[in-house]
């Protein structure tokens, strides 16, 4: 396990340097962009702008972007502590390329080629065994939906020990079968329970989801998320990276601070190149991609309606304190809204780069917001409350009359 040897040393070093930064946050900027007033809520361009700023605020030395697309057109705003987010800026979506990959594997049920309820050990004979994992009570839906009880690959200690050294290693790739070994030394946190599924978060699940929809769709999972839904949406500014380290078009650059006082740049490595992190989009392109999987754009309704079935998440989750309220269905989040009813979505964590997102049942509203690191990591459970009011302001204001 070579390429493991030299790539278990990136992320972690990153946190580190950034938790022991010493870095003084500027006076923060902000514009935004977009006349129209949406409804009686009257959440226009300057609520928008204002709910960025607090996101900002309460994530330390970061630039942030959001847009909300209302039906009616969209509005979008910016802030920053140094340079601005450009306006139509890539950046790595992280986890929520797993809502893609779900996609793409409820497509491949639509089309009769895979079964939820087909097992690990059907598509991928042997991978998932030792030290009390078995492939064979673990579901197709186990993966998608977050119960397979599988340890999760990015927690290993040797690895979060031995990540460091950032620009030696940024370029280094881990094929994901690697990746899903180191998760089968260690054991599972539980086996599945059909009757009682258990909710425990992993990237492990979206490696090996991935390595079962290029069986079974007979193409690299990253050609069929391409040819399945950016190209016939018209995504044209998402992509899948792979191993290409660069963002190709306009983005902004991240950057950690060390204990120097220097910053490290961030921004091009392959460390997300697998089926939990891969794609690179914009926000415009996230909020048509949420609104046309929630509209049966992607999904027959039987499929659809899959996706949309959660499970809720108990006090072991490990996700709770940013998600305190919901379900997880099938690559696909439900958080409650104040005005009632609530919001599909998935959620973003990478390299200096967070996602957040949200749409409506409808499809009438959507908002995709962007955090990028300037010098400082951000306090997920501090950007919590400001993301989640910025997204549950967005989605309850009136439709405009």
């Amino acid at each position: 396990m070579r390429a493991y040897g030299r790539r278990k040393r990136c992320s972690k070093a990153l946190a580190v340097i950034a938790a022991t930064a010493a870095v003084a946050v500027a006076a923060p900027q902000a514009s935004a962009t977009g006349s129209q007033t949406v409804g009686k809520g009257r959440y226009d361009r300057s609520a928008l702008a204002a709910d960025v700023r607090a996101v900002r605020e309460a994530s330390g030395e970061v630039s942030v972007l959001a847009e909300v697309s209302t039906g009616r057109g969209s509005l979008r705003a910016r802030a920053s502590t140094g340079e601005q987010t450009p306006w139509d800026a890539r950046f790595r979506a992280a986890s929520t390329t797993k809502t893609f990959v779900a996609t793409v594997a409820l497509q491949l049920v639509a089309e009769g080629k895979l079964k939820l309820d087909d097992t690990v050990e059907k598509w991928l004979p042997g991978v998932v065994s030792g030290h009390g994992n078995d492939g064979s009570r673990i579901t197709v839906r186990d993966l998608l939906q977050q119960t397979s009880g599988l340890f999760d690959y990015v927690r290993d200690p040797e690895l979060v020990q031995a990540l460091q050294d950032f620009d030696e290693h940024r370029h280094d790739a881990t094929p994901p079968e690697e990746w899903v070994a180191v998760a089968m030394r260690h054991e599972p946190l539980f086996t599945p329970d059909p009757a009682h599924p258990r909710f425990a978060y992993s990237n492990t699940n979206y490696l090996l989801a991935g390595m079962i929809i290029e069986k079974a769709g007979g193409r690299p999972w990253q050609e069929q998320v391409e040819r399945r839904i950016t190209t016939p949406l018209g995504l044209r500014h998402t992509t899948v990276t792979g191993t290409d380290p660069r963002i190709r078009g306009p983005h902004a650059r991240v950057f950690f601070g060390l204990p120097d006082g220097k910053r490290l740049d961030v921004t091009e490595h392959t460390v997300q190149h697998t089926a939990d992190s891969a794609v690179v989009s914009t926000t415009e392109d996230l909020n048509t991609f949420f609104r046309a999987l929630v509209t049966g754009r992607l999904l027959p309704k039987a499929q659809l309606a899959e996706m949309q079935r959660t499970v809720e998440r108990t006090g072991d989750s490990g996700d709770l304190a940013e998600w305190p309220e919901g379900g997880y269905g099938l690559g696909l989040r439900w958080t409650p809204l104040s005005c009632g009813g609530g919001y599909w979505h998935h959620e973003g964590d990478g390299l200096g780069s967070y996602t957040r997102t949200g749409v409506t049942p409808d499809g009438k509203r959507s908002v995709a917001v962007s955090i990028t690191s300037a010098g400082s990591v951000p306090d997920l459970e501090r950007i919590g409350p400001a993301t989640r009011k910025l997204v549950d302001d967005a989605l309850c204001a009136p439709r405009p009359s």
